[in-house]
């Protein structure tokens, strides 16, 4: 049995073929890059037509190349957080609000949940413009027609694509309006978001399996048979894909964003870990939660410093970066996007101090890149405190730490005296949706590709296979 799993992420879609243990096949991959639409005031939207042209672009060249014929499995990573209006006949009637989207505010006279404390323990989330408690009002008043429903992303391209579409536990978690322990729309959540639970997507079952729709199975046959299995949040996944699924050990992922997470094993039902006041917590499955903190900022530093300062080439920068580090007497403050919650600071809120005539590029990206792991370190105190254990091992991961071994090395230095290790695979969403599919969280513990955060090996050299 081979495992088709998909990335839905905030810069690229992309389709990939595992293998049974969710190792990837050599060669079997697609991607697009999606254009991500941003302002100054602080939008942050994708296009759903457009990007479920993207993802069926993808299926149609692994078809193509055959890689599709043996998979009986799919498993998809998506992004947390979004969110579209869609008219009654299912079509969009905007973009897709992104993570990244700070515009939405409370309505004028709203005063939020009665008790914030009850409020966070029971759905992880806060009132706050990443949530749909914030979000749905705004959409309605900005929309410019009638919403029917709404929906994420992954469930308005799924519900294209497939017979039925319900929402995973793990995507309705990034809601903000999912009681995590009883699996339920909360109804002080749905009331502040102005909809009735029955308004809201239905909750897929546990072990939920889904098929393709006549007509795409005729596009892509060798899929006409293949169960789909609920989708995972995107940052559940890449834990699961790390092999932290434990409170041992702490995933620090930097992607387009960055984030520290910590999963425990908690079943649907059983009463919930305390929850520190700054972190947020969601669902990786029936069975699991994942507890952390996440950034506006990660790899879009390097995006930006690319596209608008004068860097080295990528063959000197690292040595140029380290030079930078010996010598930074700079500050910054790397909230370029702004705050995520439970923040409230607005996209351009990066700040930079102490510059000179003697300030270089490369100093202004070793300090941002710096003060990010400074953040990243302080909330992983509060998650380890969370999960009542000591220190945890840390797993770097995401395609920035791919990309940047001198980051790597800023991250030992800031998380000591903490292990430090790094995850080569820069697949480890789709690898972590897949293992989540197949039921087998607890073995992700012993997934490939964890070494040393020195090893400049080619990245997607993973090789050997967990055990069944």
């Amino acid at each position: 049995m081979d495992i088709l799993a998909l990335d839905l992420g905030t810069s690229s879609v992309r389709g990939l073929v595992l293998d049974a243990n969710a190792v990837p096949r050599p060669g079997a991959l697609a991607r697009r890059k999606v254009h991500l639409v941003t302002g100054d005031d602080g939008s942050g939207t994708l296009d759903g037509p457009r990007y479920l042209a993207c993802l069926a672009e993808c299926l149609d060249e692994l078809a193509a190349a055959g890689h599709l014929r043996d998979v009986e499995l799919v498993a998809t990573s998506a992004q947390w957080h979004s969110v579209l209006p869609l008219g009654a006949d299912g079509a969009p009637l905007g973009p897709v609000l992104t993570w990244m989207d700070t515009r939405p505010e409370a309505p004028a006279g709203a005063t939020g949940p009665a008790d914030p404390d009850a409020f966070h323990e029971r759905t992880g989330a806060w009132w706050h413009r990443c949530y749909w408690t914030m979000r749905l009002p705004w959409l309605r008043a900005h929309c410019g027609s009638p919403v029917a429903r709404f929906g994420g992303l992954v469930e308005y391209v799924l519900g294209v694509l497939l017979d039925e579409a319900p929402m995973s536990v793990s995507m309705a978690s990034g809601t903000g309006l999912l009681d995590l322990r009883r699996l339920e729309w909360d109804a002080e959540a749905c009331e502040l978001a102005g909809v009735r639970p029955e308004d809201l997507p239905a909750l897929a079952p546990q072990r939920w399996r889904g098929r393709l729709r006549v007509e795409y199975a005729q596009r892509w046959p060798q899929l006409a048979d293949a169960r789909w299995a609920a989708p995972v949040g995107d940052g559940a996944a890449s834990n699961v894909g790390s092999g932290c699924v434990d409170p041992s050990r702490a995933a620090v992922t930097v992607g387009t964003s960055a984030a520290v997470r910590l999963i425990q094993a908690v079943p649907a039902g059983a009463p919930l870990p305390p929850l520190p006041e700054q972190l947020w917590r969601y669902r990786v499955d029936h069975e699991h939660v994942v507890t952390g903190a996440a950034y506006s900022s990660g790899g879009n530093l390097f995006a930006w410093a690319s596209r608008e300062l004068r860097l080295p080439p990528a063959v000197d920068l690292e040595g140029a970066l380290t030079r930078a580090g010996a010598k930074l007497a700079l500050h910054a403050n790397p909230r370029l996007g702004g705050d995520r919650p439970p923040g409230v600071a607005p996209a351009g809120s990066g700040e930079l101090r102490g510059l000179s005539f003697g300030t270089t590029a490369v100093d202004i990206l070793a300090v941002l890149m710096t003060e990010l792991c400074r953040l990243v370190a302080d909330d992983l105190a509060l998650v380890e405190a969370g999960a009542g254990g000591g220190p945890a091992e840390v797993v770097l991961g995401g395609g920035a730490m791919a990309a940047s071994a001198w980051w790597r090395a800023a991250f030992v230095d800031a998380l000591a005296p903490r292990a430090v290790r790094y995850q080569r695979n820069p697949e480890i969403g789709a690898t972590g949706a897949a293992l989540v599919a197949l039921g087998r969280v607890a073995e992700a513990a012993h997934v490939a590709g964890i070494g040393r955060t020195d090893d400049r090996n080619a990245p997607n050299t993973v090789g050997s296979r967990p055990p069944r």
